[in-house]
C-alpha cells in the first residue's frame, strides 16, 4: 500500500488509536484456532468499515498475524488481504455500490485451481462496537445492523472502549477448492455462508432482544398454567381473582431480572479495575467450546461450582470478555436487598426462594418464567449446589431447577439445551472468616448492606482465580441415550413430570458434579495445604515441601496423559461404532 491511500489510513487511524480500545477474542488467535502464519491469509469481515479494518489491522500486528492492508501476492497477482461481506449502507441511500466479496471469492478460488500447491486460510473476523440487544418494542433495526458512516462514527465515539474482535476458526480455500470447484456459485455459496456465520455470531454476543417488563408480564399471565394457578389460589384462600391475579404480578416482580446493558458497561469498568487489584491474575480454559455451542445456536445453561458470592460477578465478567452474552443468573432470595438486589437484578439475576413447598403459585410462576427465558433463547446460570460450600468440597446437588430446565424442554422447545459445567477456584476465597466462624459453630448472618462493606473493606490480595469450563452435556443426546422414549413426554401447554424425570434428574446431577470436579484447578495455595497436613507434625521444611510438591505434580501429569489418551480411544471407538453402524445401514 502505498501513496494516498497510505495517508488516509494514517490520518483515520490517529483517532482510532485514541478512541478504540478493543479486545482479541480468543486473546491469542494464531495458536488457539491453529493459523499457519507460514501460509496466506486473508481476512473476511461482515461490512464494509474503513473503521473495523482498522481496529482489526492493530489486533492482527499486536498479535504477529498478517496486515491487512498488506495485498497478497499469488503467482504474480495482487489481491487484497481483506474481503467485505456487505457493501454497507451510505448517508445517501441512492448510492448503492456493487459489492466485491463474490469476484473476491472467486478470483481467489481460480487461483486455487491454477496453482495445486496454494493453500490460503480465509479468516472470518467480527469487529462489534458495543453489544446492546435492543427492545423488542424498539428500533425496526437491529443495534448491531450496518452502519453508515455517520453512524459509525458516534457507534466509535460512544463505544470505542468497549469493543472487540472476534477470530473465527480459518476456512482452508484449498479444501474448498478440492471438494466444491472453483465456479461462480461457489464463490457465491462461500459468501452466503459467511452471512450466515456472521449472523450466528452476532446474536451469540449479543442475544435475543429484551422484552419490556409489562409485556413479559402479561405473557406469563396469559399463559394456561399461570392462569390455572390463580384461579385456584383464589378459590383456596377464598380472595377474588383480581386479587389472586396481584398476587401473582408480585411474584414476578420478586423473581424476574431486569437486565441492563449500561448496567452490564458500568459493572464491567469497575470490576475490571476490582480484578486488578484483588487478583494476580484470572485463568480461563476451555472457553473456545463453549462459544462454538453458542454459535451453532445451543441454548446454554451455565452450572458452576459455589465457592463465593464473588462467583455471580467473576463467570459474566469471563463470559463477557470471551465475547458471550452474560446469563440470567438465578440468586438466593438473601441477596435482594437494598442496594445489591437492585444491581444484581439489571445484571440479569433473577430471584429464586429457598423452598417452594406449600406454596403452587410461587412454584407455577417460577417455572413458567423459567421457561420463557429458555424459549426466547437467553442463556441463563444456576448454582447446582444451591448454596456455598463452606469447605470447598463439593456439595450434594440440590435438582429442582435442574428439574424445572428438563421440563422447559418437554415443552417443545426448538433450540437444543447444553449444560456447561464449570469450576470456579480461587487460592483464597474472600469470605474464608466467615466460613471459619460457621464451622465453627455460629450462626450465618443474614445478607445486608453494613455486612457487604464490611467485607469489601477487609479485601486484600486473594492471589489468582480460575474458570474451567468442563465437558458440555447436551441434554438432548443425553435423553435419547438413556429415556430413548423421552419425547412422548412432550407437551407443549402443560409442564408434564414424566416418571422417568426424577431418577433421570439425579443421574444427570451427580454426573455434573463428576464433570466440574474433572475440571478442578490445582493451585499453589491447596497443593501446600495438602502437603503440610499430610504431614505428621503439620510442618515441613523447604526441601521435604519442594519434594512433596514435585511427586503431587507428577502424579496430575501422568493422571492428566491418561485421562487424555482415554478421551482418545474413547472418541475413535464412537467414531468406529458409528461408521460400522452406517455400513450396516
Amino acid at each position: 500500500m502505498s501513496g494516498w491511500p497510505r495517508i488516509y489510513y494514517k490520518l483515520l487511524n490517529l483517532p482510532l488509536s485514541i478512541l478504540v480500545k478493543s479486545k482479541s477474542i480468543p486473546a491469542d488467535p494464531a495458536p488457539e484456532l491453529g493459523l499457519d502464519t507460514s501460509r496466506p491469509i486473508m481476512y473476511v469481515l461482515p461490512y464494509n468499515s474503513k473503521a473495523d479494518l482498522l481496529t482489526l489491522r492493530a489486533q492482527c500486528l499486536a498479535h504477529d498475524l498478517p496486515d491487512p492492508l498488506e495485498p497478497l501476492e499469488i503467482d504474480g497477482t495482487l489481491l487484497p488481504r481483506y474481503v467485505f461481506i456487505h457493501g454497507g449502507p451510505r448517508v445517501f441511500t441512492y448510492y448503492t455500490p456493487k459489492e466485491e466479496s463474490i469476484k473476491l471469492f472467486h478470483d481467489y478460488l481460480d487461483l486455487h485451481r491454477s496453482n495445486p500447491n496454494l493453500d490460503v486460510q480465509m479468516v472470518p473476523v467480527s469487529v462489534m462496537f458495543g453489544r446492546a440487544p435492543g427492545r423488542e418494542k424498539g428500533e425496526v433495526n437491529p443495534p448491531l445492523r450496518m452502519l453508515n458512516g455517520v453512524q459509525k462514527f458516534f457507534a466509535v465515539l460512544w463505544l470505542g472502549r468497549d469493543s472487540f474482535v472476534r477470530f473465527s476458526p480459518s476456512v482452508s480455500l484449498r479444501r474448498m477448492a478440492d471438494e466444491h470447484g472453483t465456479d461462480k456459485t461457489i464463490a457465491q455459496k462461500l459468501a452466503r455462508v459467511a452471512r450466515m456465520h456472521f449472523a450466528r455470531q452476532r446474536l451469540a454476543a449479543v442475544g435475543p432482544r429484551l422484552p419490556a417488563r409489562q409485556d413479559l408480564f402479561n405473557k406469563l399471565l396469559a399463559s394456561r398454567a399461570i392462569a390455572k394457578a390463580v384461579e385456584d389460589e383464589a378459590r383456596s384462600k377464598k380472595i377474588s381473582h383480581e386479587k389472586a391475579q396481584q398476587n401473582a404480578i408480585a411474584l414476578m416482580e420478586e423473581i424476574a431480572a431486569n437486565f441492563s446493558y449500561e448496567m452490564i458497561r458500568l459493572t464491567d469498568r469497575i470490576l475490571g479495575f476490582t480484578w486488578n487489584r484483588l487478583y494476580q491474575g484470572i485463568n480461563v480454559h476451555n472457553a473456545e467450546r463453549v462459544r462454538q455451542l453458542a454459535h451453532d445456536g445451543h441454548e446454554l445453561v451455565y452450572v458452576p461450582c459455589h465457592r463465593s458470592h464473588m462467583d455471580y460477578l467473576l463467570l459474566s465478567y469471563v463470559l463477557y470478555h470471551q465475547g458471550l452474552v452474560p446469563p440470567h443468573i438465578a440468586a438466593g432470595i438473601n441477596l435482594n436487598f437494598w442496594p445489591a438486589g437492585p444491581i444484581f437484578r439489571r445484571l440479569g439475576a433473577f430471584f429464586i426462594r429457598r423452598t417452594f413447598k406449600g406454596n403452587k403459585l410461587y412454584s407455577t410462576v417460577f417455572r413458567e418464567y423459567l421457561g420463557e427465558l429458555f424459549s426466547r433463547g437467553y442463556s441463563v446460570e444456576y448454582f447446582v449446589e444451591g448454596g456455598r460450600s463452606r469447605t470447598g468440597r463439593l456439595l450434594d446437588p440440590k435438582t429442582g431447577t435442574l428439574s424445572m430446565t428438563i421440563q422447559a424442554m418437554l415443552r417443545g422447545g426448538t433450540r437444543p439445551i447444553t449444560l456447561i459445567p464449570i469450576y470456579i477456584g480461587y487460592e483464597h476465597v474472600m469470605e474464608v472468616g466467615t466460613y471459619a466462624k460457621e464451622l465453627r459453630g455460629a450462626t450465618k448472618e443474614k445478607e445486608s448492606l453494613p455486612q457487604m462493606l464490611r467485607g469489601l473493606s477487609k479485601l486484600r490480595n486473594l492471589g489468582q482465580g480460575y474458570v474451567n469450563f468442563g465437558e458440555p452435556m447436551p441434554l438432548m443426546t443425553y435423553l435419547n441415550q438413556h429415556v430413548p422414549d423421552w419425547r412422548e413426554s412432550i407437551d407443549p401447554i402443560e409442564a408434564v413430570r414424566p416418571a422417568w424425570l426424577t431418577p433421570t434428574v439425579n443421574n444427570i446431577a451427580a454426573d455434573l458434579m463428576v464433570r466440574i470436579n474433572n475440571a478442578g484447578a490445582a493451585n499453589a495455595m491447596n497443593l501446600c495445604c495438602t502437603a503440610l497436613l499430610a504431614s505428621r507434625q503439620r510442618s515441613l521444611t523447604r526441601e521435604q515441601l519442594t519434594e512433596q510438591l514435585n511427586c503431587y505434580l507428577d502424579l496430575m501429569r501422568k493422571r492428566t496423559l491418561l485421562h487424555g489418551l482415554y478421551r482418545s480411544f474413547s472418541q475413535r471407538q464412537r467414531a468406529y461404532r458409528s461408521r460400522a453402524a452406517n455400513e450396516q445401514v
